[in-house]
Parts: C-alpha cells; structure tokens; sequence
C-alpha cells in the first residue's frame, strides 16, 4: 500500500504554473529526489505534502496511522525546555501521554469520590504502561546517540534550546525529527547548517533508515547516495527518473538526444509533404495526394524537445598574478571570552592553492576566514598577504549586509562604478536578473537571490585570492556545480569552507583541518586526506581493525598517551617553531620590504605613465624631459628590486627545503 498518492495537483505562484496536473505514488522505503532551479517548486511540493500549503487543484491522499516528518530550511517554531527533553518529546505520542498523566493525577490530588478515584487510578496505571512501552520503542540513549552524531558534546544536551544559534536549533529539530523515526521524511536541504563530520554522520544514518525518504540538496555525492529515484521540474514539468542524481544526468540527455532525433525526422516529413503540396495540388492527377498530405499536415503533432533550463552561468576572468607567498600567518592567536579557539598557529598559503578548512562547527573556521579578511583582529600575531595580492571575501553574513534599499544593478555597479553599466547587466544576467529583474530592491529578495547577488559582487571584480566560506548555501544542485566549475579553472589561490563534499572533493588541493585549537595541514585532496586518517587509526592500538573518517578523527595526532610524553612533544615542537621563525624571518622581512618598495615605485610609474600619455606634455620640454628621465630611472630601479626579490623569494624557498617544510607551490 502506497504511503501517499498524489492525483492531478496543480498550484500556479505569482501567476506562474509550478506544476500541473501531477500524479506521482510514494511507497514504503522510497528513496526520491527533488531536483531543479531555485523556485521550481520542490520546497512548495513538501509543504503541500504536509498540509502547510493547499492546491489550487488536486488532492493528497496519506496511507492511514502514517507518519511523516518534516525539516524545513528555517525554523518557525519556537522550541522550549532543554535539548535532550525536546528531542525525546518530539515523538508525538510522548507529550500527549505526559498530559493526561498530568492531568488525572491533578484530578485525583481533588479527592473524588471513590469510584471515580478507582476509574482514575485504573486508568493512570494504562497511561504509565503507554509511557513504559514508548520508553522501550524510542530509549533515551537513541535520542542521545544522535543529538553527539549531529555534533552536541554530551555535556550540552542539558542546556536550555532557547540558548543555542539559529544553525543549532535546526539541528536540534533535525534531531528531534529523525528520533521520531517517522515513515516518510522529507529533507529540505538538512546539511546547510551542518559541518562536513555532521553531513558523513547524517549521511550513514540515512543510508540505514528503513522508511521512505524525499530529499532535496545541494551535495552532489550526498543526494547520490541517498536515492533511488529523481524527480525533475523541467521547464515543461515534473518528470520521473529511475535512479540517482547521475542517473538522472545521463538518461535525460539520452531522452533529449531522442527527442532531438525524433523532431529532425519529423521536420523532415513535414518539409518534403509541403514540397509535394506546392507541386502537386493545382495538377487534378495528384490533388487527392496533395489534400491527403495537407490532412496529414494538421494531425501532426510537433515533436517538442527539452526546454532549456535557466541556471547561472559565469566564468572568472583572469586575475593579476601574485607573488608566490600568497599568505603568511605567524603567532596567531584567538579566543572569545574563556574559549580558546587558535595558540600559536603558523601557516602560509602558496600561489594557485585550492585550500579546503574543515572541522566541527564551533572550532573557528568563520573566525579564521574573518581574521584572514581584516573583519576580526587576532589577539596576537601577525596576518600579512603576500606581494601583489587583491583577496576577495565571500560570507554568508555578506548577503545580509546587502543594502535593501537599492536595486540588484545599484548594489553590484557600486563595485565597479568606472565600468560601463552594460557589462554590470550582463554579470547579473549571468547570475539570473535579466531585463527588468536587475530593477528588483535587494529587500525583496529571497536568500538564495541576495547569494547570487553576492556572488556577482565577485565576479565583477574578483581578486586574485578567494576567500569563501559555504558558498553553495542557497544555491540549486545545478548553480552549484557550476560554480564549482568556474573555480576550479580559477587563475587565481582559494581559502574556502563548505560543509558540501562533492564541492571539497572537486577543488580541494590542500586541506586545513581544526581540531582543539590546532589546524592540522595536509597537502593533499579530501579523499588522500581520509585515507590518512584511515591509515593512522588502523596503526593505533585502541583502534586496531576500525577505520575512521571526518566524524571519528582522534582528537590528537597518534601520540603516546603519558602525559609527560605530550608535554615532552608539544615544547619539541614549540622550539622547532623557533627555529623556523628564528632562520625564515630575516628573509621574509626582506622580502616584505622589498615588496612594499616596489609597490611604491609601480604606484609612481602608473601616475608618470598617466602624465606622459596626454600629448601636450611634450610641449614643453622643461615639463616632458624630467618626467622621462624619471620614468626610466624608475623602470631601472623597477628591474634592479625584482631580481633581488626573485633572489631572495628563492633564498627563502632553499631554506625552507633545509628546515623540512614542504615545498607547497
């Protein structure tokens, strides 16, 4: 028996049809995916699902006794009481039974007379055994087991929810929503407030829940994982596919290579049936032919393929090259209040780096792109970006920071207010505000329009370092991965954190993984980076035959556990930090000085340059000869300062070579 049935349902959102006529069965154990571009439908078609909505025309038949659970992509509600009690009392059947206990025991502390405190006392004994058996089915320690996996420390479960961020409370309803264990969930993009150990636990717990699933997200290899089928809102309407995401890629190019195939040949009847009605229907001897075609002409039914779907498009152009040391941090040091989050952290970032910073929410990774980007300051150390280097930062808070005063036009041409307004359009067109769109306010914006607008803030004008933290927040599958697309052929070094897996595996070169205060480095992809972590759990002893992943990575490197061996090894490391500092200091100041003088003579040469370029100049020679015999003094010194520059930056890569440090750029 089918857990729902959908007949005929249509809803139409600002005079635009969503879907029409719709007809689709969900079945025990269905694993579906909803796919297409922001503001197709697929969040609409959940809420429908759950009657937070109504059709225009249709209906939604549940399975009777069905259960079905619900994560929207924000939080409506207001949750009350402390995190463990809110996700045991998520099991409907719970509160209702606490409240009639509640109540009957409040009717006998009445003193009725005694046949009612008989019935009453009967029926509380019931209750009780109701609540005993809910207690067997849904224990507390599997409410516990997932509220740790989707990344509460034991010790909070006890904290009031009123106190946690907007990101913690959906994973509190989240975890509230899969301890329910209902017989269809619906998933509205469940990673985006989640970081990457968070998704790969909800990702095996998903892969060994029995009831049905409907997913939507963003992450390519998540929803891969997840499904089995794949339903698409294609421009033409909502289709069917038996399969996963990929699968579903490839059999729609199939269906529009057909439909392609099927329309060339079609065209080439209707072609040939008309040349032989222009010949022949005036000759009496092919008339009968000539109207039989002309009848077979008007019963044709045109062959339609896809309509294309609108999805951003865009590609970085190329960016200025910077000097091989693209950042440098020394002594970096941060913490809020008795949090500690970074003692101590010395790391550099080399040219053409494509920089993936993972690790649980909490341990720093915003603050860390904030300090990088001059929003936060260190509470001691240095931050120095290398020579010639533009950094671009994309946020989530960005899109917040949007004026919702001004229209989208207004808001990307204060970037590049010298560029000519037609190039600006064709940015936005680029990211879906075409014609009158790009006249919209920012205030009216959903979220996922105001990231797009952010991210046109970006391309306009993009540096040649991209810092970005979760960029593909808000973003469809599709606009995801063409984004990826347009980063990985990036001229330029990315910073960036994403909780989106198929968007670290493709990019990612490097790997900066913060736990406990210290940024493991690992020069490698995400999947080298696993296969690590596999290997030195495997070469543990308590861990011996296990393997491990993002959500089990010890917490220190494999050290011996006496205490006085770490202390041992955290001052041998310390003193090597020393002699490192102590033998690539002298070079790098040189370095950072060079690089600001010749700064200041490229700034000196552009101006002379202007000066020169206007040809009244030469008019006059007492004006004309100094500023040439600057010019050329100034491109001599120029040449003079780069080839000590290139003398020392090779000096600095030979000692760092000496010392051990890997050669990353």
């Amino acid at each position: 028996m089918s857990l729902v049935t959908v007949y005929n349902l249509s809803m139409s959102f600002l005079e635009r049809d969503l879907f029409l006529d719709v007809g689709f069965q969900v079945e025990p154990n269905d694993r579906i995916g909803l796919v297409g571009p922001n503001g197709s439908g697929k969040t609409t078609l959940m809420r429908l699902l759950v009657n937070e909505m109504t059709p225009d025309k249709g209906e939604i038949r549940v399975a009777k006794g069905s259960l079905i659970g619900y994560l929207a992509q924000d939080i409506h509600e207001t949750l009350s009481g402390n995190l463990l009690q809110v996700t045991l009392d998520a099991v409907p059947d719970r509160m209702r039974l606490k409240n009639e206990i509640s109540a009957t025991e409040k009717t006998l502390r009445a003193h009725p007379g005694r046949e009612q405190e008989t019935s009453l006392a009967a029926r509380l004994a019931e209750l009780h055994q109701e609540m005993a058996d809910l207690d067997i089915r849904f224990p507390s320690h599997t409410a516990e087991k997932i509220l740790t996996g989707l990344g509460f420390r034991p010790e909070e479960l006890g904290m009031p929810i009123s106190s946690l961020s907007g990101g913690w409370k959906m994973r509190a309803a989240l975890a509230g929503l899969l301890y329910q264990n209902p017989d269809l969930l619906l998933l509205d993009e469940p990673t985006n407030h989640l970081d990457l150990p968070s998704v790969r636990w909800l990702d095996e717990f998903l892969q060994n829940y029995k009831g049905a699933l409907i997913l939507i997200s963003h992450d390519r290899d998540f929803l891969n994982r997840q499904i089995k089928r794949t339903f698409s809102f294609e421009p033409q309407g909502l289709r069917s596919y038996t399969g996963n995401y990929d699968y579903y890629l490839k059999a729609r190019e199939e269906d529009q290579r057909t439909l392609e195939a099927k329309a060339r040949n079609q065209e080439q009847k209707i072609k040939e049936a008309k040349k032989f009605i222009e010949r022949f229907q005036a000759k009496a001897t092919k008339a009968r032919q000539a109207q039989s075609k002309i009848k077979l002409l008007k019963k044709i039914e045109l062959v339609e393929s896809h309509k294309k779907q609108k999805a951003i498009r865009f590609s970085f152009p190329e960016v200025s090259r910077s000097g091989r040391d693209v950042l440098t941090i020394q002594s970096l040091t941060k913490g809020f209040s008795e949090k500690r989050l970074y003692k101590d952290i010395d790391l550099q970032v080399m040219r053409g780096e494509r920089l993936a910073i993972i690790g649980p929410n909490g341990s720093g990774k915003t603050t860390l792109l904030r300090m990088l980007a001059g929003e936060l300051a260190p509470d001691s150390g240095k931050i120095a970006l290398g020579h010639g280097v533009h950094m671009s930062y994309y946020a989530q808070h960005h899109s917040e920071m949007l004026d919702p005063r001004k229209t989208i036009l207004e808001e990307v041409y204060q970037v590049v207010p010298h560029e000519a307004v037609s190039f600006v359009r064709g940015v936005c067109g680029a990211f879906l505000f075409s014609g009158n769109d790009v006249e919209k306010s920012i205030g009216i914006l959903s979220g996922g329009e105001r990231a797009r607008v952010s991210l046109a803030k970006i391309l306009v004008k993009p540096g040649n370092l991209l810092v970005m933290d979760e960029p593909t927040n808000h973003l469809d599958i599709n606009s995801s991965e063409i984004l990826i697309d347009a980063l990985a052929d990036f001229s330029g070094t990315i910073l960036f954190v994403s909780h989106n897996q198929y968007f670290v595996k493709r990019l990612a070169t490097r790997i900066w993984d913060i736990r406990n205060g210290e940024i493991h480095d690992y020069p490698g992809t995400l999947k080298e980076y696993d296969d690590h972590l596999a290997r030195i759990a495997s070469l543990a002893p308590e861990n011996a035959g296990q393997g491990t992943s993002l959500n089990t990575v010890p917490d220190q490197d494999p050290v011996p556990n006496n205490v006085a061996n770490r202390k041992t090894l955290r001052r041998e490391k310390a003193e090597k930090r020393r002699q490192i500092s102590k033998s690539l200091k002298p070079i790098q100041d040189s370095l950072t000085k060079l690089e600001q003088r010749i700064e200041e003579l490229e700034a000196r040469e552009k101006e002379l340059g202007k000066q020169l370029a206007d040809p009244e100049i030469f008019k006059d020679k007492k004006k004309s000869v100094p500023l040439l015999n600057e010019y050329g003094e100034i491109r001599k010194k120029l040449d003079g300062l780069l080839s000590r520059w290139e003398i020392k930056q090779e000096e600095l890569e030979n000692t760092k070579r000496e010392l051990g440090l890997a050669d990353t750029g």
